[in-house]
């Protein structure tokens, strides 16, 4: 089916998502700094990246690494000042990129002013700034524990569905929306090109904020239901579309972070006709190795995975728009995830990287993903800096589970895999600073670094070069439609672009095997133009048949041909 929107300039984009503390220190102290985020701005030009989107860097207590907000309008000092910030943007434009602020508005930190006011007294002006109970419901935190923390001021409990630290806004009342969207334009006007949104889709709540069901085994219920996409999240985001966004006439980038929103819902939250964001970051294709909670892992699965993106690429063939990623600060490292980090790491990587570039929507990069970056080594729980993982750790032991199996499933998801300092050369710590990092250093950076990478034309940094340029200059791959090929093969991920007469094959082999690819018409695209693949010539020869295709252990291929 063939997309019908008229293009828009992120379509042919791609994003490269900077974790400050984790990026570049320019002085010394361990965490990654906007001076040294300056000094890697050419590192990024040659990559090729459109747009930087850095996580925050607003004043915060750092409970939860700059997602408890203290202060919107300022930079917190650990980060460097808004001079520095005003510089980081300025350079970005002069190298030709945008750069886009992460944004958390479903709650604050509880050392914002405008928290510290609303729970002065229950008189306070800002007292319905926040969500105040006499008697908590029964909900969850994502943080572990109940949702609710009662205050000794008032005797009063507020809600906050992650830290006791981060209180969530109460979005029904207008005032707060108001100064919101005041603090947004003030961004807007100091040069920011957008934002990505943090669980935006949470700011609605269910009126009466109900009870949620509780689950065997689990100690609290289950709040989702209430606040995932709630009865009035349509009406706020247009409200900020028209309110912040409509005056730029579709120079930003709009990202709504949006937990179990729903392909349905993402149509709608994405229809360019209805005024709200852009596309939504959603979760289910990064859940398909996850049973009941997070840390329950199961085995991973290509035909599962394969299920849900296909649905959403159908989903958004005609309305609204993919975003692309498999790395976040939020999630494990993709080559250790869905690849092989040992015998294939570099192999494995550009193979995933095809796999996901050349689905339609805009794709993201996750600092590192371009050099291979792989998990990290955890031994204990003193290891680890998420509160996330520490918090489960100390709930799941406390209720009877094995330490040991905690800990193994903590080292496969934890957030810290992902926030480790940047691997830029083999120097002691890797080159991220010169003091002690905030968290240590992947073990495999001598190995494993941007300097080893840079000159070499078979790296993983220059394969993903060209597969950015791929999409800058081919526009099938931007604006092409998506047919799904071999849906239920459980090692080859297999699928057809096409846009007017121009039809690329992506195919990607998802084992340690070779592999027949059986797709239709293989002896034609076999003497097709090969464009992309991650083999050195003469590797991926082998075995031609004019019924299917041989691929190599974690082989990928693009073919292009004209119809």
């Amino acid at each position: 089916m063939q997309m019908q929107q008229e293009p828009r300039w992120w379509q042919s984009a791609v994003v490269y998502q900077i974790y400050p503390r984790s990026f570049a220190d320019s002085d010394g102290d361990g965490v990654g700094d906007l001076r040294g985020i300056l000094g890697r701005l050419d590192y990024l030009q040659r990559l090729g990246v459109d747009v930087v989107w850095l996580s925050p860097v607003y004043a915060s207590p750092m409970d939860d690494n700059g997602y408890d907000i203290s202060d919107y309008c300022d930079i917190d000092p650990v980060f460097g000042s808004l001079a520095d910030f005003d510089e980081l943007v300025a350079r970005t434009h002069e190298r030709g990129m945008k750069l886009v602020m992460d944004l958390v508005v479903n709650h604050t930190s509880d050392e914002h002013p405008w928290f510290k006011e609303s729970r002065a007294s229950k008189d306070s002006p800002k007292r319905d700034w926040y969500w105040w109970r006499m008697e908590p419901n029964n909900w969850g935190s994502f943080f572990s524990g109940s949702a609710w923390q009662c205050d000794e001021a008032t005797g009063e409990y507020y809600l906050h569905l992650f830290s006791r630290k981060q209180p969530d806004l109460n979005w029904e009342n207008s005032d707060v929306r108001v100064a919101i969207y005041d603090m947004m334009r003030w961004w807007l006007a100091r040069g920011v090109d957008g934002f990505r949104m943090d669980v935006i889709n949470f700011i609605s709540k269910v009126p009466g904020l109900p009870d949620g069901e509780v689950r065997p085994g689990e100690e609290h219920g289950d709040g989702t239901p209430h606040f995932y996409s709630g009865p009035r999240i349509h009406e706020f985001l247009h409200e900020m579309h028209e309110q912040v966004f409509a005056q730029h006439d579709g120079e930003l980038l709009v990202v709504g972070e949006m937990p179990g929103v729903t392909v349905e819902d993402a149509i709608l939250f994405t229809d360019p006709a209805r005024g709200e964001v852009d596309m939504v970051f959603q979760f289910e294709h990064v859940e398909v190795d996850r049973g009941q909670t997070k840390y329950d892992v199961i085995p991973f699965s290509l035909p599962a995975l394969k299920s849900s993106l296909g649905r959403w690429q159908h989903g958004l063939a005609d309305r609204g728009w993919n975003s692309l990623y498999w790395n976040n600060h939020d999630q494990p490292r993709v080559v250790s995830r869905f690849g092989d980090d040992q015998g294939f790491r570099s192999r494995s990587a550009k193979m995933l990287g095809t796999v996901l570039h050349m689905h339609r929507g805009t794709p993201y990069v996750y600092q590192g993903e371009e050099l291979a970056m792989t998990n990290t080594v955890l031994e204990s729980i003193e290891d680890f800096r998420d509160i996330e993982a520490k918090n489960h750790y100390a709930n799941a032991t406390a209720l009877g589970r094995s330490p040991a199996d905690v800990l193994a499933a903590l080292r496969f998801k934890s957030r810290d895999n992902a926030r480790t300092p940047m691997q830029w050369d083999s120097s002691p710590q890797a080159g991220f600073t010169s003091g002690s990092p905030w968290i240590e250093v992947n073990p495999n950076y001598k190995e494993v670094n941007a300097d080893s990478q840079l000159n070499d034309p078979d790296s993983v940094f220059a394969y993903y070069r060209r597969l950015i340029e791929l999409r800058h200059s081919e526009p099938v791959v931007a604006r092409g439609d998506f047919t799904m090929l071999l849906p239920e093969d459980s090692r080859i991920y297999a699928f057809v672009r096409r846009l007017d007469d121009v039809a690329l094959l992506v195919l990607g082999n998802f084992s340690g095997d070779d592999v027949l690819a059986q797709v239709p018409d293989a002896a034609a695209w076999l003497s097709a133009e090969l464009i992309l693949t991650n083999l050195a010539p003469g590797i991926s020869s082998k075995g031609r048949d004019a019924a299917a295709i041989m691929l190599a252990a974690w082989e990928t291929r693009v073919y292009r041909r004209h119809l």
